[in-house]
């Protein structure tokens, strides 16, 4: 195969794939901001605020729990990063002392198991109501992670469809250097079969 010939087959290979690449990028970003702004959204609609760093509820808690609510002490959820750290470190807290460690499952099990006990009733819908929120913001978070993957996505794609456009743009430059008679194996083609030998 003639070199000019491979030269520009691989130009065209690269600026599809330039095309195709950017085409991805863009679709990531697009999905990294509806994601983001869906969870912003929605969770501010709640209007859930963390306590104030030195506030008793932060103080109740457990030293890394602490730590990890003072974070974001004070401020209005908006984000995936802090539902997941209220759902894990303040309400799994909170459940997790109204149910003596055992989950909804169980305390439901004792409910049923006791049905004239009004408080073992009462803590059965409280565990349950605090339940369904941590799995509302931990799905929250799970589809904001979502986006923050998608925003890495397109980073990468974004920055391979650059490099494939530059060394597509080589390759032009390139094939405008080469003899038209050059191989991809090889030399040169003779353009005509070579005189014999005078005897």
């Amino acid at each position: 195969m003639r070199r000019k010939t491979f030269d520009l087959l691989a130009v065209i290979g690269g600026l599809v794939l330039t095309v195709v690449l950017t085409v991805a990028g863009g679709l990531l970003l697009w999905g990294h901001n509806f994601v983001s702004d869906q969870v912003h959204t929605q969770l501010a609609a709640q209007k859930i605020y963390f306590p104030p760093a030195s506030s008793a509820p932060i103080k109740a808690l457990p030293a890394t729990d602490a730590q990890a609510m003072t974070t974001y002490a004070g401020q209005q959820m908006t984000t995936g990063a802090q539902a997941q750290t209220y759902a894990d470190h303040f309400i799994a807290v909170h459940l997790r002392e109204i149910g003596a460690g055992k989950t909804y499952a169980q305390v439901s099990a004792a409910s049923l198991a006791q049905p004239k006990n009004a408080a073992l009733a009462a803590q059965v819908q409280t565990v349950f109501r605090g339940e369904t929120l941590r799995g509302l913001l931990l799905n929250a978070y799970g589809f904001w992670q979502m986006g923050q993957i998608m925003f890495i996505g397109a980073i990468v794609a974004f920055v391979a469809a650059a490099a494939m456009l530059i060394l597509s743009l080589s390759g032009i430059a390139h094939r405008r250097h080469v003899p038209a008679e050059a191989e991809v194996f090889g030399g040169h083609t003779a353009t005509s079969p070579r005189p014999a030998p005078a005897i």
